[in-house]
């Protein structure tokens, strides 16, 4: 029962955090392109490298960290769902450009968040 009420704790304070962040970044940048998703899913990524790495390979710490983390925190700020519906309603839009930049630049911005987390978990 306290894994759960551990989870749900990140998952809160996840929630509220890409909230707020996606409201800023479409108020910032404009709503054309989901620049608050691309941001929230890369820090995500990032996070979920280095806290993974690091709390195996660089310091011992209580398993439950990592449901705090990684299960709760980035469970609840990433957001898969928010990425595949923007990109959608670009296809369906017909607006090309827009929804293949979305795919390229979550897949390889994300995916180069988690391996540059991951590789400063290994340095520090």
């Amino acid at each position: 029962m306290i894994d759960l009420l551990i989870i749900s704790l990140g998952a809160i304070v996840g929630a509220n955090a890409r909230y707020l962040l996606s409201r800023f970044a479409a108020k910032e940048l404009g709503p054309v392109f989901p620049y608050g998703t691309l941001f929230i899913n890369i820090v995500g990524s990032f996070i979920v490298g280095f806290f993974v790495i690091w709390t195996a390979e660089r310091v011992l710490v209580d398993p439950r960290w990592r449901l705090l983390v990684v299960v709760g925190f980035c469970g609840s700020f990433t957001t898969f769902s928010s990425y595949a519906f923007e990109t959608m309603s670009y296809f369906e839009q017909g607006q090309w450009m827009l929804m293949l930049g979305n795919v390229l630049s979550n897949n390889l911005l994300c995916l180069g968040a988690a391996l540059s987390g991951m590789a400063l978990a290994r340095v520090l």
